[in-house]
């Protein structure tokens, strides 16, 4: 018998989450990332690996509406919240219009990045709904893209910004 301290089982956690609107239990590793518990064991594959260092916003999910980087959070902390990620974001067939603008306009390259960075800017737009450029780009900082020169990505905020906008206001305004 080796000596040295004996650690405790590891039980599995059981979590209810609200993910995309839908009551999920799920049994876990206490020690998984929120990020694998979306991708490994919900079946999410939209929230993305990238750094798995918070650098890259590859994996940005929203959580209660604030966007939170999956990698960093344990899924444990966040039982019981609204978590957002991409594959809730379209209204049936309907596009979200963050996901008709960068299909439009030609945001998203690669498209590894771009669930990161659809739902960084959805919760920028609850937040502000008419932001300038400037602030698009600050509250975008944290995510990266290796295919575009962001100008196109900060176009389609601006673009769904519009649209969103102009859906909202009433035809007498």
């Amino acid at each position: 018998m080796p000596i040295g301290i004996e650690l405790p089982p590891r039980t599995p956690v059981l979590g209810l989450f609200r993910v995309n609107g839908e009551e999920r239990e799920i049994a876990f590793a206490p020690h998984k990332t929120l990020l694998e518990v979306l991708r490994e064991d919900l079946g999410l594959t939209g929230t993305k690996h990238g750094c798995e260092l918070g650098e890259c916003g590859t994996c940005t999910v929203l959580v209660n509406g604030e966007p939170i980087l999956s990698c960093l959070a344990l899924a444990q902390a966040h039982c019981g919240q609204a978590i957002d990620t991409v594959e809730g974001m379209a209204n049936g067939p309907a596009l979200h219009p963050l996901q008709d603008a960068f299909a439009v306009l030609g945001a998203a390259q690669c498209g590894y990045c771009t669930p990161g960075f659809l739902l960084t800017a959805k919760a920028l737009l609850a937040a502000n709904p008419r932001p300038t450029r400037a602030e698009i780009a600050d509250a975008l900082a944290g995510n990266l893209c290796r295919c575009t020169g962001y100008l196109k990505i900060f176009e389609a905020v601006e673009l769904a910004a519009e649209q969103m906008g102009s859906a909202t206001r009433s035809p007498s305004a």
